[in-house]
C-alpha cells in the first residue's frame, strides 16, 4: 500500500510540475530580459540611486550582492537584539548575541538553520520584518546570480553581466511576492493558521491546561517553501499541524519548494536560445531526484527490527498523517533543494535512510537545487563535464559556444572544492580541538558513537550547503556551533558566488565560436549521462571516507 501511495504522489507531483514548467520558465525568462520597469520599481531605483539601464561588471555585481547581504545581516541581528521594545514581542527577551549572529547569517544566506525553538523565542515583529523579509531577498539573490551566469553564456565580448539591483527587485516583486500570495491563500484554505493571537490557554480532554501558540504562519510558510528557505514558524517545522495540516497540504508544500528550481532549466534554455539545452539540464536533475527518492524510500520501507515490523514500517519520527511515503518524498525534496524544511525527523531515519538526505546535500543540492543556486551549481558541473569530455578526445572543450579554457576550469574547480572543504574542516575541528570536543560530546551529542559523528557531519553539511535541516539529536545552540556553523554558512554561500560571477564575467568577455564536427553535443542523452556521472563521482571521491566512518558504518552494523 505504501509503495502504491508513494508512486501516486510522485506521479501527481510530476504532472503538476510538467504543466507549470513551460509557462513559469518562460515567464521568468521574460522577467529578466524585458526593458520595461514597473512604476514601483522605478521609484525604488530612484530611492537607492540606481540606473536601471546601466549594466555592471562581474566585480560590481558581486559588490552589490555582498553589500545587500551585509545590510541584511546587520538588520536581522539588530532587530533580534531589540526584540523587547518591538510590538508583538509576546514578552520574549532579546535574543542572545551568539544566537542572533547565527540566525542573521542563516536567513540572509538562504540557509534558515535554526538553533532555537521559533515559537517560544521569536516575536511576530522579528518573524515578519526580519526573517520573512530575508526569505524573499535571499531567494531573489540566488536567482539573480544564476541569471548572471546564464548571461555569461549569452553575451559576446562585453564586460557586463546585468544589473544586480534590477534582477533582485524584479525577482521579489514580479516572481516571489505574487506566487507567495497565491500559495498563502491556498495554505489558508488547507488549515494553516494566520493570526496575531499570541498564546491561548485551553483545557485538554484529560482536564489539564495547555498553551497553544498562534501567529502569521501561512504567509511565512508560503515563502519558506517557495524560496527554498526552510525556516519554520514552529519548532517542529512542517511536521507541525499548524504549518502542514494534512496529506494534500504536504504535497502542495513539496510542489512549492520544487516549482521554481525545476522551471529554471526552461528559463536557461529560453535565454540561451536552445530549449534542448534546458531539457538536458532538467533530465539530469530529474534522474538524480528519482534515484535518490527511490533509495531513501526503500531504506525506510524496509527498516529492519522488531519495532518497525510491529509498526508497519520505520515510523519513528514520522507523522502518521503523512506516512513513510509522504515523509521520504518531503525529505528528498527538501535536501535536493536548499530548503531544509522537514516534516519528519531525519535523525530518526534508519542509518542508510538518514544517509540519503545527507548525500543529497553533498551532491551540491543540484537536483534541482535551491532557487537559482541549483541551476548555477549544475551549470558549473556541466562546464567540468565538457572539460572532461574534451580531455578524452583531445580538443579544447566548448559549452554553448564558449571555450572552456584554463581560467574557466580553475574557477569551476575552486567552486566545487569550497563546500567539501568547509564540511570536512568543520567536522574535523569539532573533534580535533580538545576543549571543543569535550563540549561537543558533553553538551551537543545526545547519541554518542557512530551516530554522533553523523549528527555533526550532517550539521556542517547542511550549513555549508545552505540547506538548514538538521539531525534533531544535536544541540547546536552552543558557542562553538553558533560560531562555526555561522562561518560555514557565510563562506558556503558567498565564496561560491564569487567564483560563479567571475566565471560569468570571463564567459561574457568571449566571443562565440561556431560548432564543428568535433564539438560535443550538450543537448543529448549521452551528455546527460556524462553530467550525472561527473556529479556522482565528484561527490563519491570527496565524501566516501567520512561517510564510511558514520552512516555507512552504522548501517552495516
Amino acid at each position: 500500500m505504501d509503495v502504491w501511495l508513494a508512486i501516486l504522489q510522485v506521479l501527481t507531483l510530476v504532472a503538476i510540475l510538467a504543466a507549470l514548467h513551460r509557462p513559469l520558465g518562460d515567464y521568468m525568462a521574460t522577467i529578466y530580459t524585458t526593458t520595461r520597469d514597473l512604476q514601483v520599481e522605478r521609484e525604488f531605483y530612484r530611492l537607492i540611486g540606481v540606473d536601471a539601464r546601466s549594466d555592471q561588471s562581474w566585480q560590481s555585481y558581486l559588490h552589490s550582492v555582498l553589500a545587500s547581504s551585509a545590510v541584511g545581516v546587520f538588520f536581522v541581528y539588530a532587530i533580534q537584539r531589540a526584540q523587547t521594545v518591538l510590538p508583538y514581542s509576546l514578552g520574549f527577551p532579546a535574543i542572545p548575541e551568539g544566537l542572533s549572529f547565527n540566525t542573521a547569517v542563516s536567513f540572509v544566506t538562504n540557509t534558515n538553520w535554526q538553533s532555537y525553538s521559533p515559537d517560544v523565542t521569536m516575536g511576530y515583529s522579528v518573524q515578519i520584518a526580519g526573517l520573512a523579509v530575508q526569505n524573499f531577498v535571499s531567494a531573489a539573490v540566488g536567482i539573480a546570480v544564476a541569471i548572471a551566469l546564464v548571461r555569461g553564456f549569452v553575451l559576446r565580448r562585453t564586460g557586463t553581466i546585468g544589473n544586480f539591483w534590477v534582477d533582485l527587485t524584479r525577482g521579489v516583486l514580479r516572481l516571489l511576492l505574487p506566487l507567495a500570495i497565491v500559495a498563502a491563500v491556498v495554505l489558508l484554505t488547507g488549515g494553516v493558521i494566520q493570526n496575531f493571537n499570541g498564546f491561548t490557554d485551553v483545557t485538554t480532554l484529560s482536564g489539564g491546561t495547555q498553551s497553544i501558540p498562534g501567529g502569521p504562519t501561512a504567509s511565512q510558510e508560503a515563502i519558506k517553501e517557495l524560496g527554498t528557505n526552510g525556516g519554520g514558524f514552529f519548532n517542529a517545522n512542517s511536521a507541525h499541524p499548524f504549518e502542514n495540516p494534512s496529506a494534500w497540504t504536504n504535497l502542495f508544500e513539496i510542489l512549492l519548494l520544487l516549482v521554481i528550481p525545476f522551471s529554471l532549466p526552461r528559463t536557461f534554455g529560453t535565454l540561451v536560445g536552445d530549449k534542448k539545452q534546458g531539457y538536458a539540464i532538467l533530465a539530469t536533475m530529474a534522474t538524480i531526484f528519482v534515484v535518490s527518492l527511490t533509495a531513501v524510500t526503500i531504506f525506510e520501507l524496509n527498516g529492519a527490527g522488531t519495532a518497525p515490523g510491529l509498526a508497519g514500517g520505520a515510523m519513528e519520527g514520522k507523522e502518521t498523517r503523512f506516512g513513510i511515503a509522504g515523509s521520504t518524498l518531503f525529505a528528498s525534496a527538501t535536501t535536493l533543494t536548499s530548503t531544509g524544511a522537514v516534516n519528519s525527523m531525519h535523525d530518526s531515519y534508519t542509518a542508510l535512510g538518514g544517509m540519503m538526505p545527507m548525500l543529497n546535500m553533498m551532491l551540491g543540492e543540484v537536483a534541482p537545487g535551491g532557487t537559482g543556486s541549483g541551476l548555477y551549481g549544475m551549470l558549473i558541473l556541466a562546464v567540468i563535464a565538457v572539460f572532461v569530455a574534451g580531455l578524452l578526445v583531445g580538443r579544447t572543450p566548448e559549452y554553448l559556444g564558449k571555450k572552456i579554457g584554463p581560467r574557466e576550469i580553475k574557477l569551476a574547480s575552486i567552486y566545487i572544492l569550497i563546500t567539501p572543504t568547509l564540511v570536512l574542516t568543520g567536522t574535523a575541528l569539532s573533534f580535533a580541538i580538545p576543549p571543543v570536543r569535550a563540549d561537543v560530546e558533553a553538551t551537543s551529542i545526545w547519541n554518542p558513537g557512530l551516530h554522533g559523528l553523523s549528527e555533526v557531519l550532517y550539521a556542517f553539511t547542511s550549513a555549508a550547503n545552505n540547506n538548514g535541516s538538521a539531525f534533531a539529536g544535536l544541540t547546536a545552540n552552543t558557542p562553538w556551533f553558533n560560531t562555526a556553523l555561522g562561518v560555514a554558512m557565510l563562506l558556503g554561500r558567498f565564496l561560491p558566488i564569487v567564483f560563479v560571477l567571475a566565471l560569468a564575467g570571463s564567459l561574457a568577455a568571449q566571443d562565440k565560436v561556431p560548432a564543428t564536427a568535433g564539438t560535443l553535443p550538450t543537448n543529448r542523452p549521452q551528455f546527460v549521462g556524462l553530467l550525472i556521472g561527473v556529479t556522482i563521482i565528484i561527490t563519491a571521491l570527496t565524501y566516501f571516507p567520512v561517510l564510511a566512518l558514520g552512516p555507512l558504518a552504522e548501517g552495516l552494523q
